[in-house]
């Protein structure tokens, strides 16, 4: 019969690899959790930097538009330098609600599911 030693020594052993394979687990999880919120990160990011190339040339097309109605190239750049002036200060003041709100909700979004 099994002495209460040798239980006791397999228990530590078996309590041992318990605690083991439940640190590894955790950190598959943890890695499994990053990749997925910096996978999602660099897409938008991507996204992001594409938008930002269309718009750059978008605007650029509208103000020598601009310009070419009203006579002088320079008045269709003042003109949309005026206007993005205007939105950024809009953007600027509700920053919080706009930007950091929907980040800061994406990231933990991804790290709970």
């Amino acid at each position: 019969m099994d002495t209460p030693t040798k239980n006791i020594e397999t228990l530590y052993s078996n309590a041992g690899d318990y605690i083991k394979n439940k640190t590894e687990l955790w950190k598959l999880k943890l890695i499994d959790k990053s990749t997925s919120a910096v996978s999602s990160i660099l897409d938008k990011v991507v996204l992001i930097f594409i938008a930002i190339i269309f718009f750059i040339l978008f605007t650029i097309g509208l103000a020598l538009l601009i310009g070419f109605w009203l006579g002088h190239s320079f008045y269709g750049f003042f003109i949309m330098a005026a206007l993005y002036g205007i939105v950024g200060l809009i953007i600027h003041t509700s920053r919080d609600k706009l930007i950091k709100a929907p980040i800061l909700n994406s990231i933990i979004h991804h790290f709970l599911n």
